[in-house]
């Protein structure tokens, strides 16, 4: 691929930067930070390498999926910490897909962490810093205008379709997918999977010893949170930090 040079910074948020792609208004550069958030910011640190694994492994899911037939943003890794991926515009919905129960379904059912659940369950939360991003239902997505009932149908559909793909591509690698989120929004009217699928958006645990490999050893003060990222871009992409 031709050098592409970055434009103006478009977007930093908590583990992300977003930059134009000079000359293209099409694509988009998407930087993955060393910083780690966690309760709305209320957490913060930092490890070496954090984004060079979470873009790597978003790089590989991403590839994978859209040779499952996924439409995805993802176009290129460019750098151990950067992706190109196509301009969206993104539908302020946060698609939340639980196969057991873990952190805040855990907290307002009072359910036991780790039961497993007949069928995943399927969330929205509305993606409002200000309002701590809450829960939201079809109805009220579609009252404030953030999504249409056919957007609606086609996330819900594709979520359903990632879970049960990436379900299997885990169990094959001795990992149980407890929970996860996805982003989407629109390219040239397309609606495609956004954001990123790494150990900040997942939960996982090792199906073996039920071991946290996930930004919830950070979360929690669990220890060994560099292990467990190294861990993962070992399990999924057979890379080795150096």
């Amino acid at each position: 691929m031709a050098q592409l040079q970055k434009g103006k910074l478009l977007y930093e948020g908590k583990a992300k930067k977003v930059w134009e792609v000079a000359g293209d208004p099409d694509h988009v550069i998407q930087e993955f930070k060393n910083d780690a958030t966690a309760f709305n910011g209320e957490k913060r640190g930092s490890w070496e390498a954090k984004g060079t694994v979470n873009n790597t492994v978003a790089s590989f899911l991403f590839r994978y999926l859209e040779k499952q037939g996924i439409k995805t943003h993802f176009v290129d890794q460019l750098s151990p910490n950067e992706m190109l991926i196509k301009k969206l515009a993104i539908v302020p919905l946060e698609v939340i897909m639980r196969n057991r129960a873990a952190g805040s379904f855990v907290k307002r059912y009072g359910a036991p962490e780790g039961l497993v659940f007949s069928e995943p369950t399927f969330e929205f939360s509305y993606k409002r810093d200000d309002l701590g991003d809450p829960l939201i239902n079809e109805s009220h997505a579609i009252a404030l205008g953030v999504a249409t009932q056919e957007d609606i149908d086609e996330i819900r559909a594709t979520a359903i379709q990632v879970n049960q793909l990436l379900k299997a591509f885990f169990e094959e690698r001795g990992i149980t997918l407890v929970d996860f989120k996805l982003e989407f929004g629109k390219h040239k009217g397309t609606m495609l999977l956004g954001d990123e699928i790494s150990p900040d958006t997942c939960r996982f645990w090792d199906a073996a010893t039920g071991k946290k490999l996930d930004k919830d050893r950070f979360r929690f003060d669990l220890g060994g949170v560099e292990d467990a990222y190294a861990e993962m871009l070992r399990r999924i992409t057979g890379e080795v930090l150096a």
